[in-house]
């Protein structure tokens, strides 16, 4: 895996070491901020495929799947990124740079819990969604950590696929197959990730250009990034309004999808004419539109969930 040396475990006072501060950095390797953001897409699908309230322990069991087969990946990039982590600032504290895991026990940690994942999702929920989420593992482990994100400019389109998959096994979890429904919200995300991570990327630039990470914003100018952001974020706001007539939506998604797209599109176009400006950092801004880039997807997918329940219907 990653071949920068890492730091010297730093010292563990009486009051953190014990069990607890184990877990806490078995817990960090999973990165947990970003498994609430899959949790966040994967239920209000399964409201959707369900029209109305999934079986509730159904959706335990599946968001339960989840929590592990998302902590499996992530936790194989933590290892294999270590040594971009310890290049850069905000990263620089996690548990597999300061050494308080190695990486072996690294590897261990994932691959167990990679195979409960997948034996949960067979025993308690069902096959299409426990084969999916052994897909998006490997998209996420495999495709983007190891082979997409040191290597171009577009990682993070193609590897953020992985991050997508939630969409699909939530449906499957219901349905037992794949359908259009899954499929449109499944490219809501896909073409949601980049208007999402380039602008943290490009309040983070020096740190990944430090790390040899090619990122968009390191490779190209901040005008250049900022149109790829209103393109995507264009496309996305498309493909959310095209969930209207395909899972014949209601009231409250359609007006939930057409303000918050328009808000996450105001955004968009403002980063990208202070871009044009050639403003500063501290007048770009890009961590507005990251910050409420998890608000939209907030949004929509609650009213994904709510909007089936509610049965207020478009008159057409």
């Amino acid at each position: 895996m990653g071949s920068t040396p890492v730091r010297a475990p730093a010292p563990v006072s009486a009051t953190t070491s014990g069990w607890r501060h184990t877990a806490a950095n078995y817990l960090a390797l999973t990165k947990p901020r970003i498994i609430e953001l899959l949790l966040v897409t994967t239920a209000p699908v399964m409201f959707l495929a369900q029209r109305g309230v999934p079986n509730l322990w159904l959706l335990a069991a599946t968001l339960i799947g989840g929590i592990l087969s998302a902590g499996s990946a992530n936790t194989f990039n933590s290892v294999y990124d270590r040594d971009i982590d310890a290049v850069m600032h905000r990263t620089s504290n996690r548990p597999m740079v300061t050494g308080q895991i190695s990486p072996r026990a690294g590897v261990i940690f994932g691959l167990v819990l990679g195979v409960i994942s997948t034996a949960w999702f067979v025993a308690f929920v069902n096959v299409p969604a426990a084969l999916l989420s052994v897909l998006a593992i490997l998209m996420y482990a495999v495709g983007y950590t190891m082979l997409l994100k040191r290597r171009t400019s577009q990682n993070i389109v193609w590897g953020g696929a992985a991050g997508c998959m939630p969409t699909l096994i939530g449906w499957a979890a219901v349905t037992g197959t794949v359908q259009w429904p899954a499929v449109i919200l499944f490219l809501v995300i896909f073409f949601w990730t980049p208007p999402h991570y380039w602008p943290l990327s490009m309040a983070f630039r020096d740190e990944y250009a430090s790390a040899e990470v090619p990122m968009l914003p390191v490779e190209k100018g901040d005008e250049a990034v900022g149109r790829q952001i209103v393109i995507y974020s264009w496309v996305m706001v498309a493909c959310s309004l095209a969930l209207i007539p395909v899972a014949s939506m209601g009231w409250v998604y359609a007006v939930s999808a057409v303000l918050a797209g328009g808000l996450f599109l105001a955004e968009a176009h403002r980063l990208w004419s202070a871009a044009r400006a050639q403003a500063p950092v501290n007048v770009l801004k890009p961590m507005r539109l990251f910050h409420y880039s998890i608000s939209y997807v907030t949004i929509v997918f609650l009213a994904v969930a709510i909007d089936p329940i509610a049965h207020l219907s478009l008159p057409w």
